[in-house]
């Protein structure tokens, strides 16, 4: 397994929306590994294909690494091709963060309760209710595979509070235990200055 770099705000792929994983490759299977050893490197509890460079719908999780009794019902789980069916009206604030946005955390507001189909690594199809932390991790990952940030949910006021803290990242101005990929910064020519 590998451990691979997580891109971090605002490259090109995090804008993406996922494509479809048509079948289950040995390269898939390995890919997923590789994402799990990713997420436990960085002590993540969710991680989506294209924070680590791919196109693919695919997320990772697993509650049981939060070090509460609660949580150590749920199994480390991969969701492929996976599609919010239904969100609630209710809802619950609960603070945030991000492994593609380190240092950046904050409350978001998210439906309590959702239901989810998704396929697993032997493309079995599954449909499953959720609620509590593993609603929230999964709409988080979701939002990742259709290129959104958990920060877009938050008042334009408390978006511009966060805008220094997301150029920071953006330029790879932080340090993190777990290894970054940042998008290389186009530097402005002369030429292009003067024109």
């Amino acid at each position: 397994m590998s451990i691979l770099p997580v891109y971090t705000y605002d490259h090109p792929i995090l804008r993406q929306k996922a494509s479809q994983v048509e079948e289950m490759s040995d390269e898939v299977v390995q890919f997923i590994a590789d994402m799990f050893e990713t997420m436990y490197n960085a002590d993540g509890i969710g991680l989506a294909a294209n924070q680590v460079g791919s196109p693919l719908a695919i997320t990772v999780m697993d509650l049981s690494v939060i070090e509460e009794d609660q949580y150590q019902q749920y199994k480390p789980t991969a969701l492929i091709n996976p599609v919010i069916e239904v969100f609630s009206e209710e809802t619950i604030e609960f603070e945030e963060g991000c492994l593609s946005l380190p240092t950046l955390r904050d409350m978001i507001v998210r439906p309590e309760f959702i239901q989810v189909r998704y396929y697993d690594q032997d493309m079995k199809e599954h449909v499953v209710e959720a609620d509590d932390m593993f609603s929230r991790v999964i709409q988080h990952e979701v939002d990742h595979l259709h290129g959104r940030y958990f920060f877009e949910y938050l008042s334009p006021v408390r978006r511009a509070l966060a805008h220094p803290r997301l150029k920071r990242i953006q330029r790879g101005a932080i340090e993190t235990e777990y290894p970054l990929y940042v998008k290389p910064v186009e530097k402005t020519t002369a030429r292009a200055m003067r024109r």
